[in-house]
């Protein structure tokens, strides 16, 4: 089964950089679209990016809020999709996670069904 694990989380200034990694337990990860969620505390999950398996052409989504600051990319030889964030606000602060399932819904958790137990990101002077 499908086993998710995001690393990569911290405590940043604003203006920082930060890169996550979310890696995958099964050595067919290249058919797998991931997505990255997070929760900001007293929010709902914000989906904001989704990147495609590279067998459906390793598309890519991107939500206004991050779009110019983040950037997905994945390389399937290490089983990892990782989220490259820069120019971090106090508004990114947030537990991320990553999740597999479809990019067609890529905002939608429920339709999303494997999940990492998430990352902490920290965005304060």
């Amino acid at each position: 089964q499908l086993q998710l694990v995001e690393s990569g989380g911290g405590s940043v200034q604003p203006g920082g950089s930060l890169r996550l990694s979310c890696t995958a337990s099964v050595y067919n990860f290249n058919y797998y679209d991931i997505a990255w969620f997070r929760q900001a505390p007293g929010q709902e999950l914000e989906g904001f990016s989704c990147i495609s398996s590279s067998s459906n052409g390793g598309g890519k989504n991107i939500a206004d809020s991050v779009k110019g600051r983040f950037t997905i990319s994945r390389e399937d030889a290490k089983r990892t999709v990782y989220l490259q964030m820069d120019s971090l606000k106090p508004e990114d602060t947030g537990v991320y996670y990553c999740t597999a399932g479809s990019c067609r819904s890529w905002t939608r958790p429920s339709d999303f069904g494997f999940w990492g137990r998430g990352t902490q990101v920290t965005v304060a002077s």
